[in-house]
């Protein structure tokens, strides 16, 4: 029994002088931990970083499968479709069945748009802005189009807005605020965007009512190098400056509505930037 004793002290001792050891520097025992380089960015900096993400998109093709949940969209739980965007300002959705069947077509060109929703004998057009008094059909289609910014480059801020930054953890958040409505409304924060400071790429963003509530939000998520190298001009310390870029999109969108109406996650499979799009596959309004 002495024999079992003497050898659990001579264990505890060799452990605490592990411990010991292990808190020296250059221990042998224990690596150096690793440490989350987080980069540093103004406010001016990470706005021009949307506008030249945005500018690395001319066009994209996707395809895509999408879950659906909460009923937010009246097309089933599951829905594989594809994608055509086109800049400025033109964007077709389709969504087909498991056995390859239409289930809808949203189509918006500039100011205007049409669902088509075959198997409920529906269709509707209209102006983005009259989606409201459209209709409960519409809405959801036009997250749905609000969620595929992940893929087409996240809005840029526009000249009249201004944008307040805060540290936010790992990430940055951008306040994007509008300018004084003709009306005479006040400015309100439009949307909120967070940037991963460890590359400085579009992991969330909200899109605001003027009343504060938050009517949708995206988040994104396994980024991946889609295309080939792009042109990517930078302005630093008043020096302009190309270097080769590889556009970097993100492959899981979940967007959930801010009303509680469900939410949608997007898988894509495929995505193809800056190939010529026919007007066929554009669609028509």
């Amino acid at each position: 029994m002495q024999y079992w004793h003497s050898a659990r002290r001579s264990a505890g001792a060799l452990f605490l002088c592990a411990l010991t050891l292990a808190s020296l520097p250059g221990c042998a025992f224990f690596g150096p931990s690793e440490t989350i380089q987080l980069k540093q960015a103004t406010a001016e900096q990470l706005t021009a970083l949307l506008q030249e993400q945005a500018g690395e998109v001319r066009t994209i093709k996707g395809l895509f499968s999408a879950k659906i949940t909460g009923g937010i969209l009246p097309i089933g739980q599951r829905v594989q479709g594809t994608v055509f965007y086109q800049r400025p300002n033109a964007i077709r959705l389709r969504g087909f069945s498991a056995v390859g069947s239409e289930i809808f077509e949203f189509v918006q060109i500039e100011d205007q748009f049409k669902l088509r929703l075959p198997t409920m004998g529906r269709e509707v057009t209209g102006r983005p802005s009259e989606a409201d008094q459209l209709g409960q059909l519409t809405r959801p289609f036009q997250l749905s189009v609000w969620a595929m910014s992940g893929i087409i480059g996240t809005q840029v801020v526009g000249p009249d807005e201004s944008v307040r930054l805060t540290e936010d953890g790992n990430r940055y958040r951008l306040d994007v605020v509008t300018a004084p409505g003709l009306n005479g409304t006040a400015p309100f924060v439009a949307r909120r965007i967070w940037f991963d400071r460890r590359n400085l790429l579009v992991v969330q963003e909200e899109r605001l009512s003027p009343f504060g509530d938050v009517e949708a939000t995206m988040q994104f998520d396994d980024y991946r190098s889609v295309g080939g190298v792009v042109e990517a001009v930078s302005a630093v310390n008043g020096q302009t400056s190309i270097a080769d870029k590889r556009i970097m999109r993100p492959f899981a969108i979940r967007m959930t509505d801010g009303q509680g109406s469900g939410s949608v996650q997007v898988t894509f499979h495929e995505l193809v930037p800056n190939e010529p799009i026919k007007p066929s596959e554009l669609g028509r309004v």
